[in-house]
């Protein structure tokens, strides 16, 4: 399959490649189908880009990358939901937010730890959950080697 991308131009994509999320993201409820791309070699960063929409395109990162004591139990409900037999067949990425500080010219990089995606790796079916905002921010702070974009 074709598509086109503002960011990356026009790609090919593998059908089987395509992430289904039941509800979209957050701010996008429409916006349902989606491919990972690599960020560029050696960076922790992939981009969730939208299968039918060119212009968008969501910064992502393994959130247990920037904090290894990050964990969430998935109701079961969503587990059934997207079909999701066992913990080795879920991928779990939080969305990054870049923004520049032109005075400074430095970026404050930030993740959204409260509202991991989470995607079934064995039928492609993804949705992203709302965690406690008690235990998990909107805006945790990356420090991640390379993070300049």
């Amino acid at each position: 399959m074709k598509i086109d991308t503002s960011r990356f131009g026009p790609l090919e994509i593998d059908d089987d490649s395509i992430i289904r999320f039941s509800a979209g993201i957050l701010g996008f409820p429409d916006e349902k189908s989606y491919v990972l791309l690599p960020h560029r070699e050696g960076s922790p960063f992939l981009w969730l880009q939208s299968v039918d929409n060119p212009e968008l395109a969501f910064l992502v990162i393994n959130p247990f990358v920037i904090n290894r004591e990050y964990s969430f139990e998935i109701p079961d409900a969503v587990q059934d939901e997207m079909g999701i037999e066992g913990a080795e067949t879920v991928q779990t990425l939080v969305l990054v937010t870049v923004r520049r500080n032109e005075g400074e010219g430095k970026s404050q990089v930030t993740a959204n730890m409260l509202g991991p995606v989470i995607i079934n790796t064995k039928n492609m079916k993804a949705r992203q959950l709302a965690l406690d905002p008690r235990k998990y921010d909107v805006r945790y702070s990356l420090s991640v080697p390379g993070q300049d974009s």
